[in-house]
């Protein structure tokens, strides 16, 4: 490594879930007898997910659909790449989330590891086509499987993130499966999986010079999690946001601080950004990144109203419209988000997934919708379930 690429400083439930098999064998006709098998052992947490995204069960003629973007190494600037998965209505890309990649003289940065062996060796290769280079540093942003579950494949790579991120991450490795086995968009064969956690932390910012490209990694959280890190390439005026961005995504909010993460938005307003590459979904800016925070504006208006007139969280889910942003991929996730914004008034909020409480929830919302006879709205319990696993 050159002198010049040395960085520098700068409510709660007791409920135990439901397995990840027994929650795959329930149908809809099963939900209003799902909570006689809510005890069982903890979800394995940090697994490789590739989630079924939900039909959008009743969309807002009045406002766009989402577009459909492709998976593809996109080159930002010199020495600047993002590696975008595929997505838009059509495509299964719920567990799957961008990286990015910046090339110095002898190595490359990873920013993210992607959730698995088929698209971690996917961009590994990417990357190496276009710069002939190894990966020797990769930064996670934080710790949901879909960004560390990757790690291994990078075995040349120092791998850093904020100190909750470590933690999160060592407290999985026990419950991490042995094998990878074959799944569609997620491995292509059995082989030995393992979860690596970064093995250096910062918790302050940090500032690498690569290849004279400045990339100023920023602790922003509490905002999707506790410990997110960003990365800001000020001479280019680009953003890896990780998942503190989701476009024309709806946003996991399983592990978050909203009004924090808002805040979070609020403030990346104010810097001198132009290109904003998420964690989820295609490559935008600060607009995009407003309008995601505005989702949660308008589900925060919404549900304060239920909250208020003391429905639960699952009644209000069921009730709630968010105009343009019922078209959003993955409605779903109204349920999880509408949980957490009452975890915020409730006094219950911690930086822990509640995931009995979205389940709780989700068995509500359905019975709502069952009851109004509209039963193309259902959700399965079963991919609800399957979210405990973070994104």
């Amino acid at each position: 490594m050159t002198q010049q690429e040395t960085p520098k400083k700068q409510e709660k439930s007791n409920t135990a879930g439901l397995s990840r098999r027994e929650a795959m064998h329930m149908g809809a006709g099963a939900l209003f007898g799902a909570t006689a098998m809510l005890a069982g052992g903890e979800l394995t947490k940090l697994a490789a997910q590739n989630v079924q995204a939900t039909p959008l069960p009743a969309t807002d003629p009045r406002y766009p659909m989402p577009p459909s973007w492709n998976r593809e190494l996109r080159q930002l600037a010199p020495n600047v790449y993002a590696y975008t998965q595929a997505g838009g209505p059509n495509t299964t890309a719920a567990g799957v989330s961008n990286t990015g990649m910046i090339a110095g003289s002898d190595f490359l940065m990873a920013i993210d590891a992607t959730q698995g062996p088929a698209s971690a060796k996917a961009f590994i290769a990417a990357a190496k086509q276009a710069t002939g280079k190894d990966f020797g540093r990769l930064i996670d942003t934080h710790h949901h499987g879909d960004h560390v579950n990757g790690n291994q494949f990078f075995p040349h790579a120092e791998i850093l993130s904020h100190p909750y991120c470590r933690e999160e991450c060592l407290k999985a490795v026990a419950n991490t499966p042995k094998m990878w086995n074959p799944t569609p968009g997620t491995a292509e064969v059995a082989e030995e999986r393992k979860l690596v956690p970064p093995s250096v932390t910062f918790k302050d910012d940090l500032v690498y010079f690569i290849g004279g490209t400045e990339v100023q990694f920023r602790c922003v959280g509490p905002a999707h999690t506790w410990g997110d890190v960003v990365a800001y390439l000020p001479q280019y005026k680009i953003l890896f946001a990780g998942d503190v961005g989701f476009f024309w995504v709806a946003p996991y909010a399983n592990n978050s601080h909203i009004s924090k993460w808002i805040d979070v938005c609020n403030a990346i307003a104010g810097w001198d950004v132009d290109v904003i590459v998420p964690g989820h979904g295609p490559i935008g800016g600060k607009k995009e990144l407003a309008e995601m925070a505005e989702y949660f504006k308008v589900l925060k208006v919404e549900a304060r109203k239920r909250y208020d007139a003391k429905m639960t969280a699952g009644a209000a889910s069921a009730e709630i419209r968010l105009g343009r942003f019922d078209n959003w991929i993955g409605p779903e996730r109204l349920i999880m988000d509408t949980v957490r914004w009452y975890a915020e008034w409730n006094g219950t909020l911690t930086p822990d997934y509640n995931a009995a409480a979205v389940r709780e929830a989700t068995i509500e919302y359905n019975q709502v919708k069952a009851g109004a006879k509209r039963v193309g709205e259902i959700i399965p319990l079963s991919r609800m379930v399957a979210m405990a696993v973070p994104c």
